[in-house]
């Protein structure tokens, strides 16, 4: 579905990611680890054509997404939830639904997102700026379902939300791809993303330097403490 091949990106003169290479399959479930600073974050806003590709090739669905435009990526069937969640927050919650389409969502899809959840189904005609932390995050996840996408790239899902919400997030990532949707995920929180994840990539200084499943992740806890700095 979505392969990076010896991808290259720098922010000017600071080459950040060096031939990064990964994979995601249909309705898997990758997580995308390391520690602060090693070019996740830039490795996603790539993917999403937000940061030019300086070499490489990034491919989804057969497709070279290098020759298209950021603001076509999300129509080809990726769905991003960057960090910090940008969403617009002088607009309310439906009119947040509404980014990226021509018109109205579909009836079906409002209905799916508010049964996912609920407490915006209770702020609709709420500006966006004024829920918490957690529930903006609900947004820019529900913003992403609304367009059906066959594959959901989220950085730092869970980040600076209280533990209450933090598992209805999870809990909705994980029914996203139990229903065939792919994910990709860059998280902190390790035993998160073990959770959540079928598969795990671990990143070093701009390349990846681990990729197996997340069961293998586990049985070698010298890995863990070697490249993330952690004991599970």
């Amino acid at each position: 579905m979505l392969e990076l091949v010896d991808v290259h990106a720098s922010y000017g003169k600071v080459r950040v990611l060096r031939g990064v290479n990964l994979k995601v399959e249909a309705g898997e479930s990758v997580a995308l680890l390391g520690r602060n600073g090693v070019g996740k974050t830039t490795t996603l806003r790539t993917i999403m054509g937000l940061l030019p590709a300086s070499g490489g090739r990034i491919e989804f669905n057969g497709q070279d997404l290098r020759t298209v435009a950021a603001h076509r990526i999300a129509g080809r069937g990726i769905g991003y939830v960057p960090q910090g969640r940008g969403i617009f927050p002088m607009l309310t919650v439906f009119e947040n639904l509404c980014i990226g389409l021509k018109g109205k969502p579909p009836e079906d899809r409002l209905k799916y997102v508010f049964e996912r959840f609920p407490r915006l189904r209770e702020r609709v005609d709420q500006a966006g700026g004024t829920l918490s932390g957690g529930e903006q995050q609900m947004l820019a996840i529900a913003r992403c379902l609304v367009l059906e996408p066959r594959l959901l790239i989220l950085d730092e899902p869970t980040e600076g939300i209280m533990p209450k919400l933090v598992n209805e997030i999870r809990h909705e990532i994980q029914r996203a791809n139990q229903a065939g949707m792919s994910v990709l995920l860059v998280e902190q929180n390790v035993k998160t993303a073990l959770k959540l994840c079928t598969r795990a990539f671990i990143m070093e200084k701009g390349v990846v330097v681990y990729d197996g499943t997340t069961a293998q992740l586990r049985a070698e806890p010298e890995l863990i403490h070697r490249y993330l700095g952690l004991a599970l």
